[in-house]
């Protein structure tokens, strides 16, 4: 039974990407996942949706970042565009908290009580900010508690969103554009390009539209307006919501053959997704990856303001090339979303190719690369901007390194865990930073399985 219900929930995950592909959001398949071949924009976007993930889409002007987001959330949770399209952010310099989170009732303001008028963006669980980096580097701080958390606070009222997604798009550095803050890039789980899907599909673009008019319907949207300008509590407005994104979910079924997920659904997606492990090759490269990226030899980790010491004997591994410390955030993302693939895909566990196909989208905004690395890469032939490009390049390194020493990490790893329960051994001894981690560990007793 439970068997069942699972293919069922992935097979309507399969429907929805299928449906935009081929019918909304007109792009190629740019990335190949064991022999089948997905648009990485369209596929990273779906699993946001699927585990309440937060997405930075870069690119060009007028390629469709903003609206594949768009059509990623009326599916998968059941509002029609015009609603989505009420919530939206837009960067700019002028925005400001009261644009963005809630604005006081200044009616009941002059008799003397505070009542938030809370915005659309901080109520619905979809959020989506258009051209974040046009919002000036103090603007983005407003943000930064609510899309990481998802507690929202005005004056003195709180919004505590059970579930959500983000989606936040960004151009391409020009005079308009900020810097996004390295604690709001931290706080993106991946970062992908949507690129420019071909002259051919430009073509068809340009000349026939999209359908996206099937995700449009004018009552319920109406509907949704005034019940979340009521003036009643939050958790009430949401029960009156999910019973309008229900009606909108049978409008879909029943006029187009649409398919979208319920709430519920979408709970018993996220309960499938926790109980995919990690096979003991992706535990163990995931492990190398993350020393790679946080050990120092000579200042015990990374850190930004700690410039690398030449003539150090892990020079060609992966700290060397990097200014910044990998932080807690970055496990947490990979094992979302590799989880996220695998069940996509049909798997029962996650494995390597999983973790190389889910590691250059969560590693590429989130690495500070040394001026050397990046003018050594820039100039390359490449086929993805060149953030994702680097990204790229260095798990296939670490993944030749992984399969060169990976059954002595798992040996090295599976009698750390020994001498930690007691056992009287000695660790491995090895050259790469996993080894030296592995024995700052014992010495504090906190090796994990």
């Amino acid at each position: 039974m439970t068997s069942k219900k699972n293919g069922a929930m992935r097979k309507k995950a399969g429907q929805i990407y299928n449906f935009i592909e081929e019918s909304l959001y007109l792009n190629r398949p740019d990335m190949e996942i064991n022999g089948t071949r997905f648009n990485s924009a369209l596929l990273m976007s779906l699993l946001t949706g699927l585990c309440q993930g937060r997405e930075l889409i870069i690119g060009e002007p007028g390629l469709g970042k903003t609206t594949s987001a768009e059509y990623i959330c009326a599916l998968i949770y059941r509002f029609p565009l015009g609603t989505i399209w009420s919530s939206e952010v837009s960067g700019h310099p002028e925005q400001t908290e009261e644009k963005i989170i809630g604005r006081p009732d200044l009616g009941r303001l002059n008799q003397g009580e505070e009542f938030v008028i809370w915005s659309n963006f901080a109520l619905l669980p979809i959020k989506i900010v258009d051209e974040i980096n046009r919002l000036p580097e103090t603007k983005q701080s407003i943000i930064l508690n609510g899309v990481d958390r998802g507690n929202w606070e005005y004056l003195n009222d709180t919004v505590i969103n059970k579930e959500f997604c983000l989606f936040a798009t960004a151009n391409y550095q020009d005079r308009a554009t900020h810097t996004i803050i390295a604690p709001l890039v931290d706080r993106f789980d991946i970062m992908v390009e949507s690129k420019h899907p071909g002259p051919n599909l430009a073509y068809i673009i340009g000349s026939q539209g999209t359908h996206d008019h099937f995700l449009r319907h004018e009552e319920l949207e109406a509907q949704f307006k005034q019940v979340l300008s009521e003036r009643i509590p939050y958790h009430e407005r949401m029960d009156r919501s999910d019973k309008l994104c229900e009606r909108f979910g049978e409008y879909l079924a029943q006029d187009s053959g649409i398919p979208s997920c319920s709430r519920t659904d979408r709970s018993s997606i996220r309960s499938e997704l926790s109980a995919i492990t990690f096979d003991l090759d992706a535990n163990a490269f995931l492990r190398l990856v993350l020393a790679e990226l946080s050990f120092c030899y000579h200042f015990g980790q990374k850190r930004s303001q700690e410039a690398c010491v030449k003539g150090c004997h892990f020079t060609e591994y992966l700290c060397h090339a990097v200014k910044n410390c990998a932080s807690n955030r970055l496990p947490m993302s990979v094992r979302s979303f590799a989880q996220a693939l695998a069940w996509f895909m049909g798997d029962e566990k996650v494995d390597l190719q999983h973790l190389k196909a889910i590691l250059p989208y969560t590693l590429a905004h989130r690495i500070q690369w040394t001026e050397e690395v990046v003018a050594q890469s820039e100039k390359q032939s490449r086929s993805d901007p060149l953030e994702i490009y680097m990204a790229r390049k260095a798990v296939a390194k670490m993944h030749r390194r992984y399969i060169e020493q990976g059954s002595e990490i798992k040996n090295a790893l599976s009698i750390a865990s020994r001498i930690a329960e007691g056992a009287s051994m000695e660790p491995i001894e090895g050259d790469h930073p996993i080894y030296w981690e592995i024995r700052k560990d014992l010495e504090k007793g906190v090796v994990g399985s």
